[in-house]
């Protein structure tokens, strides 16, 4: 299968390192305007039409991601076409023809998440809090922070960088409704988007739902506590561990030597293979867009 990946920051190099020692993926080409060693670069769309390529990689910027898509559902059909996360910068209702289109929210195949997504099967949860902060500025070692995506109000912001964590409640839990939100920048940084959201929703059967996200505690932190009846969980993807009690039963998980980037292996193989479990669909993803905005348009 030939691969082509467009973009190649830090997001779009793991992919090319990751599908580059996969047995089923004969070729790789980059779509970007910098030359790349050990891998061979296009540098306009004709060259990408003459590639032809069957699995494409979307990974560049967040606001460009809509015009690449555009290019290959009018240029491509039957493809396999995987758009890194956020889907778009925006909620953009956008129909899909020709192609086979999923979204990165590779934290639904962390081993944590799937255990969680089973254990709650007919379980009353009363409450859940998530908390993701990390420093922005430890982000890419080979960029400087202050001009990276992250920090443009139009592609960046821990709402469109941190969606994972609102893509796994929704993934688990089901739909949810936001009642009240701060979404603001507090810190020191140098950026333009927002560093910090707290974010209040509810949950079918009253489910409360808390979320914190920011991009500058320096201690990198990770978390998913879940409360319900006859269930504790406190999950922590930083650490790998996670600590249960289900019935007055203890037990601890702890996932030794595990490796972020079989997360986005099984993600790939999913779609290669064309059986598709757990990956995000276009339509989920459009629905997080939509949550997005939602959000976007309450924040105080």
């Amino acid at each position: 299968m030939r691969a082509l990946v467009v973009g190649y920051g830090s997001i779009g190099r793991r992919h090319v390192n990751i599908l580059s020692k996969n047995k089923k993926i004969s070729e790789i080409k980059i779509f970007s305007k910098i030359n790349i060693k050990n891998f061979n670069t296009i540098s306009n769309k004709n060259e990408i039409i003459k590639f032809n390529p069957q699995y494409v990689i979307i990974a560049n910027e967040t606001h460009f991601h809509l015009k690449e898509l555009i290019f290959f559902e009018k240029n491509f059909k039957n493809i396999f076409i995987l758009v890194e996360k956020p889907l778009f910068n925006k909620f953009v209702d956008y129909k899909i023809k020709n192609n086979k289109i999923f979204v990165g929210y590779n934290l639904r195949f962390h081993p944590f998440i799937k255990i969680i997504k089973k254990m709650i099967i007919n379980k009353k949860i009363w409450n859940i809090n998530v908390i993701c902060g990390s420093y922005l500025p430890s982000w890419r070692k080979d960029r400087e922070y202050e001009k990276s995506y992250s920090s443009k109000k139009i592609s960046g912001g821990v709402l469109l960088d941190l969606s994972h964590e609102l893509d796994y409640i929704k993934w688990i839990f089901g739909n949810f409704k936001p009642l009240y939100v701060i979404q603001n920048k507090i810190s020191d940084l140098n950026i333009k988007s927002y560093d910090n959201l707290n974010l209040f929703a509810q949950g079918s059967n009253k489910l409360n739902i808390q979320l914190n996200l920011n991009y500058f505690f320096k201690i990198p932190m990770r978390q998913i506590l879940i409360d319900g009846k006859n269930l504790s969980i406190n999950a922590d993807l930083i650490t790998n561990t996670m600590k249960v009690v289900n019935h007055k039963k203890n037990k601890i998980y702890k996932l030794d030597n595990f490796d972020i980037n079989t997360t986005y292996s099984n993600q790939h193989n999913e779609i290669i293979n064309n059986k598709i479990k757990n990956t995000c669909t276009y339509e989920e993803g459009k629905q997080i867009m939509k949550v997005i905005n939602q959000i976007n348009k309450i924040h105080l």
